[in-house]
């Protein structure tokens, strides 16, 4: 459905729901306030440059660059010059990254990664790919035809697969040994053991012991590179895969909390709706359990 020239909307029949959303900004209206979706979001500023918020941490942003959201991730922009661009918004019943992470890899490279900014620059060939993305999706919900929903998943994945493809360069570049010093090598270390212990060791005095380095020199490095503390990784860590759980999985809640290393179930609860602004059962309720990908969708 087209909202206007400048909106197209897919709704779920079933909950009344955002399915899938293409929108064309020209101001900053939609994103000046907190926003926590029950959705992903990739938003390409095109033009335009300004401060983003987005959980623990703030950064610079700027035209050409596409930044992206999980559901119920925090963030809110901005401007410091009038910004201008496209959206793109999804559920994860319309199409789950997890359920397709062999073919999109975009979990923890373009969403979910908690040791780069969420954001990634542009360059010209991507620029055009998402240009033709773009205006093939507004296109096809213009034109109603048959196999709508698998047009427009298969368009997701190209958009979203490019943009994954890029951050892994960028990345890349960030780790080039001619750029590597003392530091970097010990926060590589950090993610490596975050990584391995984040389900047994919660605190950050941990990390500082098994890295045999001082708890005040890890979390000054930490900070400087990551813009965020310790505390703060160890946490986004364990939400992510308690989201991940909930979304793909029927298991009761005590059982994810037991898993993740809280043998208090209300204890996890609480640390959930801290840092997720929901609790998990609400996260579940409204992001869903992760139903059939051929889910009939209605625009």
């Amino acid at each position: 459905m087209a909202d206007n020239q400048n909106t197209f909307t897919l709704v779920d029949p079933l909950t009344g729901n955002l399915a899938f959303k293409l929108f064309l900004f020209e101001d900053n209206s939609y994103f000046d306030h907190l926003q926590r979706n029950n959705y992903f979001s990739v938003i390409w500023v095109k033009g335009g440059s300004g401060r983003l918020k987005s959980d623990f941490s703030e950064y610079s942003f700027e035209k050409d660059n596409l930044l992206a959201f999980t559901p119920y991730q925090p963030f809110m922009l901005s401007t410091e010059q009038a910004i201008n661009g496209a959206a793109i918004q999804f559920h994860p019943d319309f199409f789950c990254i997890h359920k397709h992470h062999k073919e999109v890899s975009c979990s923890g490279i373009l969403f979910d990664n908690i040791y780069h900014p969420p954001y990634i620059k542009i360059d010209s060939t991507s620029a055009a790919t998402f240009d033709m993305i773009i205006n093939q999706v507004k296109a096809e919900m213009q034109n109603k035809g048959m196999a709508q929903f698998d047009i427009l998943v298969s368009y997701l994945k190209i958009f979203l697969i490019t943009a994954s493809r890029l951050k892994s360069e960028q990345q890349a570049l960030d780790r080039d040994p001619d750029k590597v010093n003392k530091e970097p090598f010990v926060l590589q270390s950090l993610q490596d053991a975050i990584e391995i212990h984040y389900k047994t060791k919660h605190s950050a005095s941990d990390y500082a012991d098994m890295l045999n380095i001082s708890a005040k020199a890890l979390a000054r490095i930490t900070k400087s590179h990551f813009n965020k503390t310790i505390s703060n990784l160890i946490a986004e860590r364990i939400i992510i895969e308690a989201k991940r759980e909930l979304y793909l999985t029927n298991k009761p809640v005590k059982e994810i909390a037991w898993e993740l290393g809280y043998e208090d179930e209300y204890y996890f609860s609480r640390f959930f709706k801290t840092n997720a602004d929901v609790s998990p059962q609400m996260y579940r309720e409204t992001v869903g359990v992760g139903r059939a990908s051929d889910n009939q969708l209605v625009n």
